[in-house]
């Protein structure tokens, strides 16, 4: 950051005082929460199926199904997105298969300038391992981040509006010992974010793990939320394979929806922290966390 000082030496408390209120911040990269998709890809057969459960559950709509090339090279897939109260979804339903290496990105963040963001991204320490290219409405890019995180970042040629979300998601991200501080510094540089919290004894249960303290990383920015889990490996189906954490007012009420609406339940409640929560299974195989807060 440049601070621009006044030359004159007898004007040095102000000169300090006034750099500091009227240097300019870094212009954030995103957005905003509600333009961060969650990325899904589906068997096409599942689509609807998933489509109907998900909104059933946390309510919302979906846009206008269509059929596009979202990938640089010949590739076919059903589009569409889910707007709900506690988070986007990009949904995908691949008729041809799935070129190398999307379907392994975990999210769409809408950004600002596209070169711009590429640029900076590589400045933080990403890889850019899908160069800017078209698509139907804008242009994206896939980077990936140390701990290999992937994310796809994406610009509209003509901007979208969303209403903001009820509940903001949960990236959840599980990473090595080795890579988590290197990931949450280049993020955080890309990001303009912070730190929320760092436990480093947190209570395992959580994610399966009772007994064990687990590392846990949260962090916030223009981008909404990401929560990190910092393990040895060890983690008992179905954790890990959870892209998103959907918060809810309540816990039970949701899971009623859910369980209507054809979603499994793949683990039993649990309290840890100032939260009970529970892993689903949506038709279709798209797997998440649902949790409330115990907070007074």
């Amino acid at each position: 950051m440049r601070f621009k000082f006044l030359a004159l030496m007898g004007a040095a408390t102000l000169t300090i005082g006034t750099a500091v209120g009227n240097a300019r911040q870094p212009t954030p990269i995103s957005v905003g929460p509600q333009y961060d998709t969650t990325h899904v890809y589906i068997a096409p057969a599942d689509v609807d199926r998933f489509v109907i459960s998900f909104l059933a559950t946390f309510g919302g709509h979906s846009t206008k199904q269509i059929v596009a090339t979202v990938t640089p090279t010949p590739s076919s897939t059903t589009s569409q997105l889910l707007l709900t109260p506690v988070g986007s979804l990009s949904v995908f339903g691949f008729s041809t298969p799935i070129p190398y290496p999307f379907g392994a990105e975990r999210t769409g963040y809408l950004v600002r300038d596209m070169d711009e963001a590429v640029d900076e991204a590589r400045r933080d320490g990403a890889d850019v391992i899908v160069d800017t290219f078209p698509d139907p409405i804008g242009r994206d890019a896939v980077v990936q981040w140390p701990g290999g995180i992937n994310m796809q970042l994406y610009w509209h040629t003509v901007a979208p509006s969303y209403a903001a979300l009820s509940t903001i998601p949960e990236n959840r991200l599980y990473i090595s010992p080795d890579r988590a501080d290197a990931f949450v510094h280049a993020f955080l540089a890309f990001s303009k974010g912070h730190v929320v919290s760092d436990d480093r004894h947190a209570d395992g249960t959580e994610i399966g793990r009772p007994g064990v303290a687990d590392r846990r990383i949260e962090l916030s920015s223009g981008f909404g939320r990401i929560m990190i889990f910092v393990t040895d490996g060890h983690l008992p189906y179905p954790y890990g394979h959870e892209m998103a954490g959907y918060a809810v007012s309540n816990l039970g009420t949701t899971l009623e929806k859910a369980h209507a609406a054809g979603v499994k339940t793949l683990s039993e409640p649990v309290t840890a922290g100032h939260r009970t929560s529970v892993m689903v299974e949506f038709p279709g195989g798209y797997v998440a966390e649902i949790h409330s807060s115990t907070a007074p």
